[in-house]
């Protein structure tokens, strides 16, 4: 057993060798094209010095065998990573001339691209797809070449939304901005005058839209949460899950059930194979059909990266089916990944593809070790059970808190109850979609498939209610490494026997490193909600709540409480107000509907009395029925509107009722002006672009000095300083997430607090800030700031 897993390990150095210089070369590309001529020649110099080698008489002893055997993997290991350069660099020279061309001067541009990734909404409401843009029109000039690109744009300036899908073909019009290092695309566009669908998808792309689509209203009108699952584990298609739905299956560990990947690629393949295996097909014939099935599959899904390797891992499979060595499974995936990663060397930094991979690497290697170990604690076949979620989560955890620094207490739990189900919903899901020319066949299919669908649903809404459901960790690549050691330690203390001394001591030193976290891991789970509160000042009137890029701020005023904006995400509000002790919302104000600021609704439904919400648009419904259900009283804010919160003061200076001007949105936010019963003067700006503010100052609705001003959209950059400049702030407050997208908050806002004079207090760099007014004193804390510090 151990020669044959060494035999199956022999391949692993090839692929990390090219994951390496896939990273390298994507990350620092000016040096992509010495390094791909430099590792060309060492694997030239290598089989030159072999093929001499092998004119000698051949020697049997086992240290040269394998000394033969490293250096055919080093050869190959060359190979690979030649090849990963060579790609980046023969691509370099067109790419850096489409940049040159698109982000000169913020130039207006008219991109024409075909869309090849899904369509999927943004916290902030945005729509984001990749696209390979073809023509590229600014002004006069006119320039032809295909890139990668990310599109951007508001629904609301898509021009035939109905027929956006994969396939389609687009004209988008706006401005573009440098893409992140290590990204495929070459350039973000940012469709601030519109997307117009001029093709629908034709051809193949056509008919597995229709089929998603088709698949996607069959389940309509099916009850519960579970509907919205069934397109999301049949072929990964999320758009019918609701954002309180997302946020429970993320908390409870469950996501990657609608992330299309290995075990769906296993299930189509393997129901192809059983067919033509029924039906007396020979063994090469097999093979074909399950290619032919494999490769349809991936088109109907859309080729996302977990898609890529688990389709790439599935075809080495049945090559080696089809010559008759079915090898081992590190072999494969180590080919497989090598071949992903030279066809499209900047997977090398996606991370859905390197939790793909790690996480088949783990259930390969750990999975058995691990059931093997339990067994000796619990029934062999609630062990097995155990150890699949459990070899897993082991393995993706380190590089999940990358994505959000917290760890799922409940996931392996969450995913022994949920993940039996899984297959069972893909499958009738499958079917269901494939039904699509029979339309009562499909509805009786998806029917079914929302049983099990929504028993997932129900263990995902459950769990990620339960108390210390996440628990916070080290932020950033520190925390990865520190739970990556835990990890191991974990998996020592049930897999390494204590027969011997020093095996024993092994697991001793294992279980006391893993004791030793937990330790601290429940102690800051309790400081970050229960006994939270009694690390916060008591005096306390307004705190920006810590919930990544979106709004919470709450007011409290002689007992009463007001919360602007929940978040993106109802665990981390519900983690806020926790550590704050709020158990009753007397306000709730909703400046509008976006995911960054209506997504944790879920959190205070039943717990608010009244809630004060901005011009209606196509997601109000979803939001307010939420809460008017729990039997919250709904109110829309007008300008001059004005109100009380226990002995303080309420008014709302925008949106002004009457308007048409500013539609639905970030520019129909409303501002509010609060003060007295204990809370300083506030300006809260919502996410008001330049040209509101502009109206608001020229209208005079403000009220200066004001001691705290929540800045508006984050410190983006679209920001009127003038009205800044006269609301004369004390205390400039970001609430921005640490390491987001849009490079918020952006320096251009930044001088200009600056140069008003606040102290600018951000969420992401100074965790949780709290505010108050002690006589003629405000004092600003900081969670991560150094405590209390006095502000003008």
């Amino acid at each position: 057993m151990n020669a044959r897993r060494g035999a199956s390990l022999r391949v692993v150095p090839v692929a990390a060798a090219a994951w390496v210089t896939g990273g390298v070369a994507i990350l620092l590309p000016a040096a992509t094209a010495c390094m791909a001529v430099a590792l060309w020649l060492v694997v030239l110099t290598a089989t030159a010095i072999a093929g001499v080698r092998a004119l000698r008489p051949a020697s049997h002893g086992d240290r040269h065998r394998g000394l033969r055997r490293a250096a055919v993997v080093a050869v190959l290991a060359a190979a690979a990573s030649a090849a990963v350069a060579s790609h980046v660099a023969l691509t370099m020279p067109a790419r850096d001339a489409v940049a040159e061309f698109a982000m000169s001067d913020g130039r207006a541009l008219e991109v024409v691209a075909d869309v090849v990734g899904k369509i999927e909404r943004r916290a902030d409401g945005t729509l984001a797809f990749d696209a390979t843009a073809l023509r590229w029109t600014a002004g006069v000039w006119v320039r032809d070449a295909r890139a990668d690109v990310v599109v951007r744009v508001d629904p609301g300036a898509v021009e035939g939304l109905a027929a956006l899908d994969v396939g389609s073909r687009v004209t988008v019009r706006g401005t573009a901005s440098p893409a992140r290092p290590g990204e495929r695309a070459v350039a973000v566009l940012w469709a601030a005058r519109g997307v117009e669908v001029v093709r629908p998808p034709d051809g193949a792309a056509g008919v597995t839209a229709h089929l998603r689509q088709g698949l996607v209203r069959s389940v309509v009108g099916l009850p519960g949460a579970g509907a919205g699952l069934v397109p999301g584990l049949a072929v990964g298609d999320t758009s019918a899950v609701t954002p309180a739905l997302d946020a429970s299956m993320k908390e409870s560990s469950l996501s990657h059930l609608t992330a299309v990947s290995g075990a769906n690629c296993a299930l189509v393949v393997g129901i192809a194979f059983a067919a033509a295996a029924a039906c007396g097909a020979s063994r090469g014939l097999r093979c074909g059909i399950g290619v032919v099935v494999l490769g349809g599959f991936v088109l109907l899904v859309t080729p996302e990266p977990s898609v890529v390797r688990a389709a790439a891992m599935a075809a080495i499979a049945m090559l080696g089916v089809l010559l008759g060595r079915t090898g081992m499974g590190m072999t494969v995936l180590s080919l497989a990944v090598t071949g992903a990663l030279v066809a499209d060397p900047w997977l090398a930094a996606s991370l859905g593809f390197a939790l793909s991979a790690a996480a088949t690497a783990s259930l390969l290697l750990c999975a058995r070790p691990l059931a093997a170990g339990l067994a000796c604690v619990m029934p062999r076949p609630l062990a097995l059970a155990v150890s699949v979620p459990l070899a897993a989560q082991l393995a993706c955890g380190p590089l999940l808190v990358l994505i959000a620094p917290q760890v799922s207490l409940y996931g392996v739990a969450a995913n022994l109850l949920a993940g039996p189900l899984a297959p069972v919903t893909t499958v009738l899901g499958l079917a269901a979609c494939l039904a699509a020319p029979l339309p009562w066949v499909q509805a009786g299919l998806a029917a079914l498939a929302w049983l099990p669908a929504s028993w997932i649903a129900a263990v995902a809404g459950t769990v990620s209610q339960l108390p210390g459901d996440l628990l916070p960790w080290i932020e950033g690549w520190p925390g990865a490494l520190a739970l990556a050691m835990v990890s191991a330690a974990l998996a020592a203390v049930v897999i390494v026997p204590g027969s011997s001394a020093r095996l024993r001591g092994i697991r001793v030193i294992s279980a006391v490193v893993v004791a030793g976290v937990a330790g601290v891991l429940l102690g800051n789970g309790a400081l970050s909600s229960v006994a939270g509160r009694w690390t916060l000042p008591a005096e306390w009137a307004v705190v920006a709540c810590d919930i990544g890029q979106g709004d919470a701020v709450l007011l409290r005023s002689a007992g009463a409480v007001a919360l602007v904006d929940t978040g993106p995400d109802p665990a981390a509000l519900t983690a806020c107000l926790s550590r704050t002790g709020i158990e009753r919302i007397d306000l709730l104000v909703l400046t509008h509907y976006d995911l960054d600021h209506a997504g944790g609704v879920s959190a205070v439904a039943g717990r608010v009395e009244t809630v004060l919400h901005g011009p209606l648009d196509e997601r109000a419904p979803d939001v307010l029925s939420v809460l008017a259900d729990a039997g919250a009283h709904l109110v829309e804010a007008s300008a001059g509107m004005t109100g009380s919160l226990g002995d303080a003061r309420w008014r709302a200076l925008w949106p002004l009722g009457d308007s048409r001007a500013f539609p639905a949105g970030n520019d129909a936010s409303i501002v509010l002006d609060v003060r007295g019963g204990g809370i300083p003067p506030t300006l809260l700006l919502g996410d008001l672009s330049a040209s509101p503010q502009r109206a608001i100052e020229a209208a005079g609705s403000l009220d200066p000095p004001y001691a705290v001003v929540k800045v508006a959209h984050h410190g983006s950059a679209d920001q009127d300083a003038a009205l800044y400049e006269a609301a004369d702030p004390g205390v400039a407050v970001v609430t921005v997430g640490l390491g987001n997208d849009y490079g918020h908050p952006r320096v251009e806002i930044l001088d200009v607090l600056t140069q008003t004079g606040a102290v600018v207090a951000r969420t992401d760099r100074d965790g949780v800030v709290a505010i108050w007014q002690d006589g003629d004193r405000l004092s600003v804390w900081r969670e991560r700031g150094g405590g209390v510090g006095a502000a003008g």
